[in-house]
């Protein structure tokens, strides 16, 4: 007689069925995203699939907390200092997915890092508990749910670099020639590069993120894709990490690359991670709902508390050195604290949206920010805002990015500084966890200034 089924919801029952809708299944890729928002994990037989489920497998726990080029800088002792222990990374449930792009049957899972026995407890560093333990508190220190939402902008690049290693424009596959319009918002250019944006599309329906609108941007092979509004600012982050992921690897396939790097070119637009939220009552009410609240005293707390952190927060917002690159007068990237309604040219907007939908869409960080951490950060500001009843400047009218405030920290190395002093953000995101990561990008920077740059050589050599 066969086993009875496992009962619904279990670890036993989503393995079972997945495989009983992939029969075909041979290898599970097993990741968690670290300190610079790059999946880090092993491959593994799917015959492994329990065990994930189960104990886990071994990682080095501070492999969350290495730089962009996997070094470790040793922050607080994680490293080389305390040997560099394992954590078991067991997987999260409900994040067993299909990937659709993979040469073979290939499935994924998101892991989780968490201490050995005894107690099992979280390894506080990990990006994703960090975010976990700001919206917690945030639920209960304010009594309201975070809903969020991610948009994120990116290239489509030509694989092939030129002679000093830039990005070349993408080939239209229509033309055959590189890509050169701008066309905001255009049609056609939709139209021409739909088999990789309808590809990424599929990804993310088989793998559950929940894509909405994708759009042309300003320049030349740039898009965006909108991510669907969810009451879990980590869930909204997991969506945001994953679209990262299928963009990449979708582009590979269809034969581009795609970067979300801030700025890959000097005279073009730069690419943003913006988060829109709003906060729902325990009724699931929007506390920025104008007919709630007319005179938008919730809103412009939270608006306030975003401007009071917006320095200490901005090394998280823009992580290396190209990020501030995009920071530039008139470029629709915020140079300046204001806010406004419906007006692209600040920090904080407020959409035009009514009613359930109206939000403040934080329009800071760059797209190859953290998403866990920069909506950490986000939610520290309006936790601020709102618990210091804070009140805003007024808002802005106009051009507010026609000139930079020389007061914000638009350079890596005054974002640094900025972050190792903060006096706000530490009680909210941790003390420690900031001072990790101020470490990583600190040595992160130093080595990167170690190398002579092409530009030395031509100018001083």
């Amino acid at each position: 007689m066969p086993d009875s089924p496992p009962p619904s919801g279990s670890a036993e029952r989503e393995i079972a069925d997945f495989l009983a809708a992939h029969p075909d299944l041979r290898t599970v890729e097993a990741f968690i995203f670290d300190l610079c928002g790059t999946p880090m994990g092993k491959r593994c037989p799917v015959e492994d699939l329990p065990k994930l489920f189960d104990e886990g497998l071994q990682m080095c726990a501070a492999a969350c907390l290495l730089d962009v080029t996997g070094a470790s800088a040793d922050p607080l002792g994680y490293g080389f200092s305390d040997g560099d222990p394992d954590a078991d990374a067991v997987a999260l449930p409900g994040s067993l997915q299909p990937v659709p792009w993979a040469a073979r049957p290939t499935a994924q899972v998101m892991l989780q890092l968490v201490r050995p026995e005894p107690g099992r407890a979280p390894v506080w560093f990990e990006p994703r508990e960090v975010l976990r333990g700001v919206a917690e508190a945030f639920r209960r220190d304010l009594d309201l749910t975070p809903v969020v939402a991610v948009e994120l902008e990116f290239f489509l690049i030509d694989p092939a670099r030129d002679e000093g290693g830039a990005p070349r424009l993408p080939l239209s596959p229509v033309t055959g020639r590189p890509h050169r319009a701008n066309q905001v918002y255009g049609m056609q250019k939709l139209a021409e590069f739909d088999a990789v944006l309808a590809a990424i599309e599929e990804a993310c329906a088989a793998q559950g993120v929940p894509a909405g609108a994708a759009s042309a941007e300003y320049a030349p092979g740039q898009f965006e894709i909108n991510l669907r509004h969810v009451a879990d600012p980590v869930v909204a982050a997991d969506h945001a990490c994953l679209l990262r992921r299928i963009v990449k690897n979708v582009a590979r396939s269809k034969g581009y690359d795609a970067t979300f790097m801030s700025k890959p070119y000097p005279n073009q637009s730069g690419s943003g991670l913006h988060i829109h939220l709003s906060l729902q009552d325990g009724a699931g009410a929007n506390l920025f709902d104008e007919a709630r609240d007319p005179q938008d005293q919730a809103l412009r707390r939270a608006i306030a508390g975003l401007q009071a952190t917006m320095a200490e927060a901005m090394a998280l917002f823009a992580p290396n050195l190209n990020a501030y690159r995009r920071f530039a007068p008139d470029q629709f990237t915020p140079v300046t604290r204001d806010w406004g309604y419906d007006n692209r040219s600040t920090a904080f907007r407020v959409p035009s949206a009514r009613g359930a939908g109206r939000r403040i869409e934080h329009r800071v960080a760059g797209a190859d920010a953290n998403p866990y951490l920069v909506t950490a950060a986000v939610l520290a500001g309006v936790r601020h805002g709102l618990q210091s009843e804070l009140e805003p400047t007024a808002p802005a009218d106009g051009n507010a990015g026609a000139s930079v405030d020389a007061a914000l920290p638009f350079t890596l190395w005054r974002a640094l500084d900025a972050l190792e002093r903060a006096e706000i953000l530490p009680a909210l995101i941790g003390a420690d966890y900031l001072k990790a990561y101020h470490a990583v990008k600190a040595a992160e920077l130093d080595d990167f200034l170690a190398a002579p740059s092409p530009r030395e050589y031509e100018w001083y050599l």
